[in-house]
Formats: C-alpha cells, structure tokens, sequence
C-alpha cells in the first residue's frame, strides 16, 4: 500500500519541489521493511523519521557502508501519563514514587540501546531541553530507587503497595510494548503492582490518549518542534492532549507568561523553569527521549533528519542525484 505525492507547479517556494514525486510506502513489517532498504528500494531509512531501528544498526553499517548516517535525538518525551484527578494519583508522594520505581537507564540500554532521560521538553530540541542534573530540586526524583519509592507509598497511605492498571498500545511498535513490560516489572519491585491492558492504535487514540482511561498509561507523548507545544498541550486543561487531567493554577500561568515574551533568552529561562516545576510535582513522569540512527542513500541531496513530522518540506527541499 502506498500514497502518490506529485509535484505542485504552483509550489509556494519558486523552483521547489526538485523532484517530480513521492511515492510513500505504508509497510508493517519492520524486516521487510529493512530488506527494501537494503536492496535500494527505498531512498531513506524505513522507520520512523527516516531512520534505522538502533538494533539493526551495526549490521547495516557493515554490510552498506556506502549509505550515509547520523546520530540524532528523538524529540519526543516518552513518559506514565496517569489519573491525576483522581486517588491515589492525585497523591504526589505517590508519582514520585512512580518516578523513583522505573530505571530508565536500564530501559534505554536494554530496549533502545540509545538515548537520554528527558525533562518535560524532549532532550532532541537541545537548545531548550534541560539536562537532569539541571533540574534542581526535581533532579532526585529521577534516581532509580525502590526502596525510597515504598517509603513514599508507605507515607501516602500504601504500605503494602498499590495495585493499578498499565495501559499501552500495540500499534507503535514492539520496542514500545517491551518497555513497557520491562518498567512493569520494575513497578512491581518497587511495590506498584500493574495488570497490563494493550490497545490496538486506533481504540488508544480514541480513548486512552485524549483522557478517557483509569490508572497509568505508558506511551510516547508531547512532540516538540517548539517548546510551546509540549508543554501547552499537557498542561492546559481544556487542552485534549492533556492526558494526565492537569488543572495546576501555577504550572498554568507560567506556560501562558512564556507565550508573551518576545525576547529569546528571557523566554528561555522561563521554559526552563517549568521544566523544573514539572520535575517536581511529576503530573506526567518523564522517562526518556530514544535515540535514533538516521540513514538514506548517498544520491539523496540537501538532506539532513529532522525529528518531527514535518516531511514534506524535507521532500520538496531535497534532490537525487543519480
């Protein structure tokens, strides 16, 4: 299955695109999907963002190492989203000990092989991404630490653990569902004990992905190209992506005060700020942002990856040259 893109005469840059078409192939399998790459039927990488899947990586390299890559950082905060508006949730003793139950070290090496963990803005916009160690306060939530998280649910009212639900989706890919069960078994040595509940793609993002769920959920959330969105979408209640159910007067007047600052740096320090706000109270628990190995064919001129979904100017900017 495919989708046929052809030149616009009328593109509203003059002499762009350079080329005549893009054909845009939906393939579900991952290995086919390689295999196509490998044989010079596809000009980029197969998966997403015109990458490599990190696990393929070093065979690839090996047997093609004519094709051009580059390491990049995923702009995407991968996190437990959760009832916030509701016990034991709405508990903060109880997310920080969610933050301290899961080793996100261990997930990335063992699942993703690449990345970092990442703040409420997705470390692959590194010019507003905060580092943890800059987080303040908030930093020390992030340390893997079971026994400091069944002190806090032991304080919350939870001695003898909590037992919840652990939503995820199927339709993102394996990678997404091993991590997952590899945090619920972390979850489960720190005392959070999950039944698992996994959602075809289309039933999550009509469901669980706009709010409509009970306990935890464990996904990709909070795209950024900009710092805004991540955070105004999260964060603002009206706000459909605001999955985790936040109303925090104070979070909310310090995303609405960086909308209206002009002046870069000044804003900057704002996005910063919130960045430590959010890593303090944990409404939604940060876990990491995947790294990513983009690849395309040496003939793919004036291109570069760009982790966010805007493909079509990198298809109208690029040329081949072969």
């Amino acid at each position: 299955m495919k989708t046929v893109f052809r030149r616009h005469p009328d593109y509203f840059r003059a002499g762009q695109p350079w080329v005549d078409g893009v054909d845009w192939l939906v393939m579900e399998d991952d290995a086919a999907a390689l295999a196509a790459y490998r044989t010079g039927q596809l000009d980029a990488g197969p998966w997403h963002f015109w990458t490599v899947r990190q696990a393929d990586v070093d065979s690839i390299k090996k047997s093609h190492p004519q094709l051009v890559y580059q390491d990049f950082l995923s702009s995407v905060t991968q996190v437990i989203y959760m009832r916030t508006d509701k016990p034991p949730f709405n508990d903060l003793r109880v997310r920080r000990a969610i933050s301290h139950a899961v080793d996100r070290q261990a997930i990335i090496d063992s699942v993703f092989l690449k990345g970092e963990p990442t703040p409420a803005v997705a470390r692959g916009l590194t010019e507003w991404s905060l580092r943890i160690d800059q987080l303040g306060p908030g930093a020390q939530y992030y340390r893997h630490d079971p026994k400091e998280a069944r002190r806090l649910l032991a304080e919350a009212g939870f001695p003898q653990g909590l037992k919840t639900q652990l939503t995820t989706t199927s339709g993102l890919g394996a990678d997404l569902v091993d991590a997952v069960q590899l945090a619920q078994r972390q979850l489960k040595q720190s005392g959070i004990e999950t039944e698992l509940k996994l959602q075809e793609f289309g039933a999550y993002a009509s469901t669980t992905l706009v709010g409509k769920f009970e306990g935890m959920v464990m996904a990709p959330l909070g795209i950024a190209w900009e710092p805004h969105s991540p955070l105004y979408g999260l964060y603002m209640p009206e706000q459909p992506r605001n999955s985790s159910h936040v109303s925090d007067p104070k979070i909310i007047a310090m995303v609405k005060e960086q909308m209206r600052v002009k002046d870069i740096e000044t804003r900057r320090r704002l996005v910063f700020d919130i960045q430590r706000y959010a890593a303090e109270q944990h409404y939604y628990v940060y876990l990491y942002s995947v790294g990513l190995m983009g690849s395309w064919q040496p003939y793919v001129k004036n291109y570069a990856p760009s982790p966010s979904f805007d493909y079509g100017n990198r298809a109208a900017a690029l040329w081949l040259d072969r």
